[in-house]
């Protein structure tokens, strides 16, 4: 076998959000590495078609809403032991602070900031990690490093995300370890984002880079983050941007 110090053989990783977008380009990663995948998202018919692009044998799917407190008490149960966790289920609203209300706030910090607080609680709680495992959270440069109209309450959640990464990076060492990735603007079908071409492009000249970064661009850090090759990075948060931080 070729040496590759990113291998994920004989990991077992479970993947949240992994019926489109990163969470599914990181499965697919993670399966070429040689990890048997456990897929969940609250899309039935997503997460069938991103099983069945997976290379290699004994990965699964188990439908669930992480916003409910008892369909997180029934995955965690039913879940195997865990080399590594990726936690991607996320959703926006544009919307100017003085607009915000109670029942948008809610649902984005429902799923982007409480289900995966909640979820690894319970993971923790009872033991569902083997020693050495990772754990990666996708977060984002918005609300961490930048800011833009219309972004309070996305940036508020991931903003909030982003210190219990490190929080957990410090009470799980040494036995685990805890990492973020924060993505730049994603080609995804993240809820809520709607944009002319016209202002995609224009918002593309923002970025060094010139374009918008793809799943997979993601999905390969995650990847880093997950594997050996990154046994001593923990409690750090990864940029993957296109340079847009850089002005």
């Amino acid at each position: 076998m070729a040496y590759n110090p990113f291998t994920l053989e004989g990991k077992t990783i479970l993947v949240t959000g992994a019926a489109g977008g990163i969470g599914r380009a990181t499965s697919i990663e993670c399966a070429k590495l040689g990890a048997k995948l456990v897929l969940t998202d609250i899309n039935e018919a997503g997460l069938q078609e991103t099983l069945s692009s997976l290379e290699g044998v004994g990965h699964e799917f188990k439908v669930a809403d992480l916003t409910s407190q008892d369909a997180l008490d029934t995955l965690v149960a039913e879940l195997p032991l865990l080399d590594g966790f990726v936690s991607n289920a996320g959703v926006t609203k544009p919307t100017p602070v003085k607009f915000i209300n109670n029942t948008d706030l809610e649902r984005i910090m429902s799923i982007n900031t409480f289900a995966p607080i909640y979820l690894t609680q319970r993971l923790l709680k009872k033991k569902k990690f083997n020693s050495g495992a990772s754990l990666v959270f996708t977060v984002s440069i918005g609300g961490v490093y930048t800011t833009a109209p219309g972004n309070a309450m996305y940036g508020a959640s991931k903003g909030a995300l982003q210190v219990f990464v490190r929080n957990v990076a410090l009470e799980g060492a040494p036995r685990i370890r805890c990492n973020s990735v924060n993505p730049g603007m994603v080609n995804t079908n993240l809820a809520g984002r709607s944009y002319s071409d016209e202002d995609k492009a224009k918002d593309m000249e923002t970025y060094p880079m010139k374009r918008y970064g793809e799943p997979r661009d993601v999905a390969l850090a995650i990847v880093y983050l997950l594997s050996d090759a990154s046994s001593w990075v923990t409690g750090h948060s990864l940029i993957i941007d296109g340079g847009k931080t850089l002005y």
